[in-house]
């Protein structure tokens, strides 16, 4: 998994030159003029970013560090940068891949992991519900992430039941 964090991370040079011809191509106090034409990569590559944070070190990454990593401004007022909305978006498609991850850990034998990505995704889910979406699209991309929520306690509550991962049995008063 290092390595192809590593790998991962050469390619957002490319990404950041990329990013950094785009912003040449309109004027800066247009940004969201012309927002919808990269919006949805942008959105992609904070999931990318996120991912490979989180496989580093299971931790969720912030706007600021996506922003770094891809080269552009976490700041609106500093011109091309990484709007709030897109950050969002892209933190929930994470959500939707661990949730996947936690299923493919258990079939690679990785019994602990499905543990971490279900309290880091209860927590990640505890913090959009302070949040007060609108019925908009991330709206209904945060209403997925009730699916994934509980994709993972099913994967944690099997892994319980079958006595497969100690630290899960170990909170069920001992029964296996």
């Amino acid at each position: 998994v290092p390595k192809k964090c590593q790998k991962a991370r050469e390619h957002f040079g490319t990404v950041r030159t990329q990013l950094e011809s785009l912003k040449t191509k309109f004027p800066a106090d247009q940004y969201y003029r012309f927002h919808e034409h990269w919006r949805f990569v942008l959105q992609r590559l904070v999931f990318l970013a996120a991912f490979v944070v989180f496989l580093e070190s299971e931790t969720l990454v912030t706007r600021e560090a996506v922003a770094e990593i891809l080269g552009i401004e976490a700041d609106r007022e500093q011109g091309f940068h990484l709007d709030i909305e897109d950050y969002l978006s892209g933190v929930l498609t994470l959500a939707s891949e661990l949730a996947r991850l936690a299923v493919n850990s258990v079939t690679a034998g990785d019994y602990s992991r499905p543990l971490r990505i279900s309290t880091f995704i209860n927590e990640l889910d505890s913090g959009f519900r302070l949040l007060n979406l609108k019925n908009d699209s991330l709206r209904k991309r945060y209403d997925g992430l009730k699916y994934d929520v509980k994709k993972i306690e099913e994967v944690v509550y099997d892994l319980s039941i079958r006595g497969l991962n100690k630290e899960a049995t170990g909170g069920a008063g001992g029964e296996k």
